[in-house]
C-alpha cells in the first residue's frame, strides 16, 4: 500500500487531495518524497504572466500575514497556491525573518513548481541560525520526514496557542529555530515537551544545573529524525542473498528468519515480535543481526547487556544528580540519529543479575512492548514503534520468561565437520589472505590440512577459531616467503599437523 502523493500534472479532483488549512491564498498537501521534482515539488507559486522561468531570488512574506513570495524583481510577485504540509511553518519562519533566498522551479500547468530552496544572505536579525547550513540542513531533515493530516491539524491549532517571543532571543536559538521549521513532523509530545525544556533552560529562575540538563536533553532528542512507522516491503530474494553473505549453511534459520519479517509486506509495520537468535558461540548470531539491519535498510545500535549491572544503566538517572545523564536505550536512539532502528541486545542470557536497584531485564520489557519507553534524564515518552529488537543468547535457561514471550526465538545449531571445513576453505581463509596481502597461491591448504584444522578445534562450538588457525598458517607462510625466499607454501597433513601442535 503506497502512500497518497499530489500529482500537479492534474488538477482532477483536488477537493480530495488537498486540505484548505489557510484562508488566504495556499492549500496544502501532504507527500513523503525525500527528493522533490517539478511533479512533486515543495510548493506551488502562482506565475503571473509566466514571469519565472527557472531560478527567482527574494523572500517570502510572513505567510501568517499573507502567503506571497517577494521577488527581487519588483515586477514579479506571486502568491503560494500550494505546499508540502512539512513546510509550512518552515516558509512561515522564512518570511517572519525575512531570509533571502533562491528558488528552483519549473513552469506548470496552474503555476511554477518549486522543487529546491536555497539561501542568498542571512536574516535581518543576528539572533537568527539560518548561517552555517542552517537552511540546507533543516529542508534535508523535512524531506525526510512525515507529517499526517491529523497531525498537521492538532500542530496547527498548538502553535496557535502557544507564545513563543520569550524562547526567541535566548543562547538556544538554533534548537528553538529548528522546532518552529519542524513544526507537526515530530511528534506532538515531544514538541510539547521541547517548549518546557526551551523555558527551563532559558529560565534565569532556575540553577545554572539545571538550565545546562535541559539544555543537553534538547540536544538529544532534536537530533534524531522522528520518522512513522510505515515500512516499505521487502524482497525476499534480497533478504535471502543478504544472509547467504554472511552466514554459510543453516538453511532453516535463514528461511525462519525471512518468514518472520516477511510479514511487513503486508501490514507495512514491523512484526509484533522481534527476533531472539539462542546458539553457540561463534555461530555467527551478531552477523544475523547485522544482516537483518541490511534488509530492514534501517540503521543499528547495539547494547551488551554484559556490561549492565543496573537498570538505570539502561533508564538513565534522574536530573537532580549533577552527573546524571541519558541510559544506554536512549544513547543508543542518538547513535542511530532516527527512531526508526534495529537494536541489537548481545548476551540477553546475562541480563539477569539483580542488583539494589532491580534487575536489569524488567528495564527492557517497555521497550520490547513497543507502547513507548520513558529515559528518567530525558522526562518523556520516546515512540518504540519503529524500534525491531533483535537479541543474541547463549544460554535459554537463563532467560526470564516474560523477556522470552517478547520474541521470536530462532536456535542456531552448531556447525558439522563438513560445514566448519567450507568456512574455513573458502570464507576464513581467503579473508585473512586478502587481509595480509597474499594471493591463494602463496599459500595453499589441501583439504586434508583443512581437516586437521577443524579436528583440531571439534570440542568448541563456532568458527571464530577456524579464523584464528587461518591467520596462523597465513602469517607463517608470509614469514617463509620473506626469510627464505620461496614463491610459495603449502600445507599438507603433515604440515598442518605440525603447525597446529607447535
Amino acid at each position: 500500500m503506497a502512500r497518497r502523493v499530489f500529482d500537479f500534472s492534474s488538477d482532477e479532483d483536488d477537493d480530495k487531495k488537498v486540505a484548505d488549512k489557510n484562508p488566504v491564498t495556499y492549500k496544502v498537501f501532504f507527500q513523503d518524497v525525500s527528493l522533490p521534482t517539478p511533479r512533486e515539488p515543495i510548493m506551488v507559486l502562482s506565475n503571473p504572466e509566466g514571469a519565472f522561468e527557472h531560478h527567482i531570488s527574494g523572500h517570502f512574506m510572513d505567510p501568517a500575514k499573507r502567503t506571497a513570495f517577494n521577488s527581487d524583481d519588483p515586477n514579479a510577485k506571486a502568491d503560494i497556491l500550494k505546499i508540502d504540509a512539512r513546510f509550512v511553518e518552515f516558509v512561515k519562519w522564512l518570511g517572519a525573518n525575512r531570509i533571502s533566498v533562491r528558488l528552483s522551479g519549473k513552469s506548470v500547468r496552474g503555476g511554477f513548481a518549486i522543487y529546491k530552496i536555497r539561501e542568498v544572505e542571512s536574516g535581518i536579525s543576528s539572533q537568527l541560525s539560518a548561517q552555517d547550513g542552517f537552511l540546507q540542513y533543516m529542508i534535508t531533515r523535512l524531506l525526510s520526514s512525515h507529517i499526517s493530516e491529523d497531525e498537521f491539524e492538532a500542530g496547527s491549532s498548538e502553535d496557535d496557542e502557544v507564545d513563543d517571543d520569550n524562547m526567541k532571543l535566548t543562547s538556544l536559538q538554533s534548537i528553538t529555530d529548528f522546532l518552529k521549521c519542524a513544526g507537526g513532523t515530530f511528534p506532538s509530545n515531544i514538541r510539547s515537551w521541547a517548549r518546557r525544556n526551551l523555558a527551563v533552560a532559558a529560565s534565569d529562575e532556575v540553577s545554572s544545573e539545571e538550565r545546562r540538563h535541559a539544555q543537553r536533553a534538547l540536544s538529544t532528542m532534536m537530533n534524531i529524525q522522528w520518522k512513522d512507522s510505515y515500512f516499505e516491503s521487502i524482497d525476499p530474494v534480497e533478504a535471502r542473498r543478504i544472509l547467504d553473505e554472511e552466514l554459510y549453511g543453516m538453511e532453516k534459520v535463514k528461511q525462519r528468519i525471512i518468514e518472520t519479517i516477511i510479514q511487513i509486506n503486508r501490514t507495512h509495520k514491523l512484526p509484533a515480535y522481534g527476533i531472539l537468535l539462542i546458539g553457540p558461540a561463534g555461530t555467527g548470531k551478531s552477523q544475523i543481526a547485522y544482516a537483518i539491519a541490511r534488509i530492514l535498510k534501517l540503521p543499528w545500535a547495539a547494547l551488551d547487556m554484559s556490561a549492565v549491572h543496573d537498570p538505570e544503566q539502561l533508564t538513565g538517572s534522574s536530573r537532580i544528580y549533577a552527573n546524571a545523564k541519558p541510559g544506554s536505550i536512549m544513547e543508543a536512539f542518538s547513535r542511530a540519529g532516527q527512531s526508526n532502528l534495529v537494536f541489537i541486545i548481545n548476551e540477553l542470557d546475562k541480563a539477569d543479575s539483580e542488583s539494589t536497584s532491580g534487575n536489569p531485564a524488567d528495564a527492557l520489557l517497555t521497550l520490547l512492548d513497543n507502547l513507548g519507553y520513558t529515559d528518567n534524564y530525558m522526562e518523556c515518552m520516546i515512540p518504540t514503534t519503529g524500534v525491531y529488537p533483535v537479541a543474541t543468547a547463549n544460554d535459554r535457561s537463563r532467560i526470564s520468561d516474560p523477556l522470552l514471550t517478547r520474541f521470536a526465538v530462532i536456535e542456531l545449531p552448531d556447525y558439522t565437520h563438513d560445514e566448519k571445513k567450507t568456512i574455513f576453505l573458502k570464507y576464513s581463509l581467503p579473508r585473512v589472505l586478502r587481509r595480509l596481502g597474499l594471493s591463494d597461491k602463496e599459500c595453499v591448504v589441501t583439504d586434508e590440512a583443512a581437516d586437521v584444522v577443524v579436528d583440531h578445534y571439534k570440542n568448541v562450538s563456532g568458527v571464530r577459531d577456524l579464523e584464528q588457525a587461518a591467520e596462523h598458517m597465513a602469517a607463517h607462510a608470509l614469514y617463509l616467503i620473506e626469510t627464505s625466499k620461496v614463491a610459495s607454501v603449502q600445507y599438507d597433513r603433515e604440515a598442518a599437523i605440525k603447525l597446529m601442535d607447535a
